[in-house]
């Protein structure tokens, strides 16, 4: 699949024939593909985490990734952006195509796959540093220091936390609230500007006004980010994504192994979807 500029393939052939085209969801509005995942294989030493992955990912959209625990849903976006790199014995066979370039590539500089495309994890982890300090320190890293002020005013105005914290920008950002501090991790990975977030059970640890407030805020974001959000909250992927992916676990030999079984528009994945293994985990009859 082609797109704009940059280039993301990731490849990742999980379910039948019979029902290859549901791995492709239909492209919504003829939207640009981001990313072009193609066979995508992950293994941590002798251990299958994910298998024959298939998907694109839409610019501008929120696709959300689902599936029991265990089944690979955290390896799978982390391959998104390299950070699997980072994990002794970590083996990623297929393509993973970001604008038509294969990020696994000889000659592809993993810092700045990172910096094109964030990452929010599931628990929030602000610097010890002041809330200014947090925003600013990815820019300043990457040389980026003419109107830093303004930049990290930016990040915050987009993060939807300036209001909030604008008066105390000295005061330490571990001094803020769960969601705030989620929203300030949020403001630090766009500080950068990055064209994609990806975004890890990110109101996981949250209470229901926290998660509600970050929900809103993946709304607004969309408009300038794609965005890629694994979650283990139906609700929250029913009221957010525009597409969904379902993963699951296939067993055999004695081992699991995480595979893409269902990808659609939400909609069709919650009221009307292909496979019955869909069906069952969006039902809650397992996982």
């Amino acid at each position: 699949m082609t797109s704009g500029s940059r280039t993301d393939t990731i490849t990742i052939d999980v379910a039948p024939v019979e029902i290859a085209q549901q791995r492709k969801a239909p492209v919504p509005e003829l939207r640009e593909v981001v990313f072009d995942i193609q066979a995508l294989t992950v293994t941590y030493g002798t251990v299958t985490a994910i298998s024959d992955v298939d998907l694109d990912v839409y610019r501008n959209l929120i696709t959300a990734v689902i599936g029991p625990s265990g089944c690979g849903k955290s390896t799978f976006i982390r391959c998104l952006n390299r950070m699997n790199d980072l994990v002794p014995g970590a083996k990623i066979d297929g393509k993973v195509l970001y604008h038509e370039q294969d990020l696994y590539g000889d000659g592809v500089d993993p810092v700045e796959v990172r910096r094109r495309i964030g990452m929010v994890f599931q628990k929030p982890n602000p610097f010890p540093k002041s809330i200014y300090d947090n925003v600013a320190w990815g820019p300043r890293v990457l040389g980026m220091r003419s109107g830093l002020d303004e930049r990290v005013e930016n990040a915050l105005h987009g993060a939807a936390l300036w209001d909030e914290v604008k008066d105390r920008l000295k005061k330490s950002a571990l001094s803020l609230s769960g969601g705030q501090q989620q929203r300030l991790c949020i403001a630090r990975a766009i500080a950068i500007e990055p064209e994609v977030l990806l975004l890890d059970e990110p109101a996981s640890s949250l209470d229901p006004i926290a998660t509600s407030s970050i929900e809103e805020l993946m709304h607004e974001l969309k408009r300038d980010y794609t965005l890629v959000i694994v979650t283990h909250n139906m609700q929250q992927a029913a009221r957010v994504a525009d597409l969904t992916a379902f993963f699951s676990l296939e067993v055999g030999d004695g081992r699991r192994t995480g595979v893409l079984v269902e990808y659609d528009t939400t909609e069709k994945i919650f009221t009307n979807p292909s496979d019955k293994r869909t069906e069952d985990y969006v039902t809650g009859r397992f996982g």
